[in-house]
C-alpha cells in the first residue's frame, strides 16, 4: 500500500522516517494519524511546542551585532522544494517581483532591483533564529527598510496587512505595523555577498525580531490588503 497525498500529508515525520526504513507499516501509519485526528469533546493537556531562545531586547527588537561577528546560517530548510531552493533566476539584479496594491498604494504592477537601489541603503548584523534549533546564525544583511519602499510606493493608510509569496510557494502575512518597523529589510546582500540560493536570493525578507520562518526567502510577490487577504491553499509539494 503507498500512502496517498492527502495521508503522506497528515502523517508525522516520525512516521514517514519509520516508512522509510521499513520498520512502519502504511495502513498502521493512516489509522494511528486517523485516531490522533479525532478531536476531544472537552478541555485536555496538550504538549506544547520546543522552542529555542530568540533573545530580544526589552523594547521588543533584536539586537544587533557587531559586523566583526556575522558568519554562516546553518541548517537551512526549504520546505516545498524537497529541500532545495526553487529553480528560478538568482542575480538580484534581474528579479522583477509582482506588487499587487490592490488600491492600497499609488503603485503597482512589477519591481525591480533598479527600482530598489534609489532607496538608502542599510545593513544590520542580527541573529537569524528558527524556532527549532536550526536554521541559526548571526550574520550581516544588506538592502532596503521595508517602510523606505513602502513610502516609494505610496501605501496609503486602509492597508492594514501585508502578505509576501515566495517562489517556493510559502507565505506569511504580517500587519503592517510590524512591516513599518525600522528593522524590517528587503534584503539581497548577505555578509556583504548576493544572497546564495539556498539562504533565499535573489530578495529575501528579514524581520529580525521573529522567528526565521517570518523571514521569508525567495520573494516572488508582495500583496496589501484591508482589512485582511483571502486565505491561500497550501503549495505544491510537486
Amino acid at each position: 500500500m503507498k500512502l496517498s497525498r492527502r495521508d503522506a500529508i497528515r502523517v508525522s515525520g516520525t512516521a514517514v522516517a519509520g516508512l522509510s526504513i521499513g520498520m512502519a507499516k502504511p495502513n498502521d501509519i493512516v489509522a494511528e494519524t486517523n485516531l490522533q485526528q479525532e478531536w476531544p469533546d472537552h478541555l485536555v493537556e496538550g504538549n506544547l511546542r520546543q522552542r529555542a531562545n530568540l533573545p530580544l531586547n526589552s523594547d521588543g527588537s533584536a539586537p544587533e551585532h557587531l559586523p566583526e561577528a556575522a558568519g554562516e546560517i546553518t541548517g537551512t530548510i526549504w520546505r516545498y522544494t524537497q529541500g532545495q531552493p526553487p529553480d528560478i533566476e538568482y542575480d538580484y539584479r534581474k528579479m522583477a517581483i509582482r506588487l499587487d496594491s490592490r488600491g492600497l498604494a499609488r503603485l503597482g504592477g512589477t519591481f525591480r532591483f533598479s527600482d530598489l537601489e534609489v532607496l538608502p541603503q542599510r545593513s544590520y548584523t542580527t541573529l537569524l533564529q528558527c524556532g527549532a534549533p536550526q536554521p541559526t546564525g548571526i550574520v550581516k544583511w544588506t538592502g532596503v527598510r521595508f517602510s523606505d519602499f513602502a513610502e516609494m510606493i505610496g501605501v496609503q493608510p486602509p492597508a492594514h496587512y501585508c502578505r509576501i509569496i515566495s517562489h517556493d510557494g510559502y507565505w506569511i502575512d504580517e500587519e503592517m505595523p510590524t512591516m513599518m518597523n525600522s528593522q524590517v529589510m528587503l534584503a539581497w546582500l548577505l555578509n556583504d555577498e548576493p544572497i546564495p540560493p539556498i539562504n533565499g536570493a535573489p530578495l529575501r525578507l528579514v524581520i529580525p525580531f521573529r522567528y526565521g520562518a517570518r523571514s521569508l526567502k525567495a520573494i516572488s510577490e508582495i500583496t496589501f490588503g484591508s482589512p485582511g487577504l483571502p486565505m491561500r491553499g497550501p503549495p505544491s509539494r510537486g
